[in-house]
């Protein structure tokens, strides 16, 4: 019988997510996380080749800080 979870790893144990799965991690619309990707101060996103990852620990970092209480 074949394992189809076998190379299976959730967001939340991910590195690098990319934006839809950011968007689905964060509850935050794409197009959002797109707008804050492309300011040249983000330090959350990575690029390889034409891809934008999200580096998920500082995503979640940023999110931290940007909360208002």
């Amino acid at each position: 019988m074949e394992n189809k979870s076998v190379g299976y790893v959730p967001i939340w144990e991910k590195a690098l997510l990319t934006i839809n799965e950011a968007a689905a991690y964060s509850n935050i619309g794409i197009h959002k996380i797109t707008d804050l990707v492309k300011r040249p101060s983000c330090k959350f996103v990575l690029y390889v080749g034409n891809r934008r990852l999200i580096k998920r620990k500082e995503f979640e970092e940023f999110i931290s800080k940007s909360v208002e209480l």
